[in-house]
C-alpha cells in the first residue's frame, strides 16, 4: 500500500512538472545582452497578442556619456527617428513545436530587419533569439535572460 501511495505521489509530482514546463513561454520581460561583449543593452518585454508574440523596448542601459534617449535614425520603415525606447522590434512570432518561428527582429542600431526565431533554454530563465537573413545558418544569435 505504502509503495503503491509512494509511486502515485512521484507520478503526480513528474506529470505537474511536465504540465508547468509545457506551459513556460517567452511572454515577459528580458534583459538583452550584447553577444559581443557581454553586457546588458536593454529590457524588451513579450507580449502575446492571439497567438502572435511581439516584443517592446522598455529601457536602453546607456553609458553616461551617450544619448539615454536615441531614436533609430538607420530604420528605413515607418520607425525611422522614432524613440527606440518605447519600440516595437520584435514581430510576427508564432510557436512551431519547441521554437517560435516566423517572425522578423529589428537591430535599431543598423535600422535592418532581419527574419528570426527564438527558443526557450534553462526552463525558460534563458531565451535564445536568433537573427538571420534567408537561413537561420546565415545569422548570429543573443541569449537574453528574464528579468521577472
Amino acid at each position: 500500500m505504502i509503495k503503491t501511495m509512494m509511486s502515485f505521489s512521484v507520478a503526480a509530482v513528474l506529470a505537474a512538472s511536465a504540465a508547468w514546463a509545457q506551459d513556460v513561454s517567452p511572454v515577459g520581460l528580458w534583459k538583452t545582452i550584447d553577444d559581443e561583449t557581454g553586457k546588458p543593452k536593454s529590457l524588451v518585454r513579450i507580449t502575446d497578442n492571439g497567438g502572435e508574440l511581439r516584443g517592446k523596448i522598455e529601457k536602453l542601459y546607456r553609458d553616461a556619456g551617450e544619448d539615454q534617449n536615441p531614436k533609430c535614425d538607420k530604420c528605413e520603415d515607418a520607425r525611422k527617428d522614432q524613440p527606440i525606447v518605447g519600440m516595437t522590434i520584435i514581430t510576427g512570432m508564432k510557436k512551431d513545436g519547441n521554437e517560435y518561428n516566423g517572425g522578423q527582429i529589428l537591430d535599431p542600431a543598423n535600422g535592418k530587419v532581419y527574419k528570426s526565431k527564438m527558443s526557450l533554454n534553462d526552463g525558460g530563465k534563458k531565451l535564445d533569439v536568433r537573427g538571420y537573413i534567408g537561413v537561420p545558418m546565415l545569422g548570429r544569435t543573443q541569449t537574453w535572460v528574464r528579468a521577472e
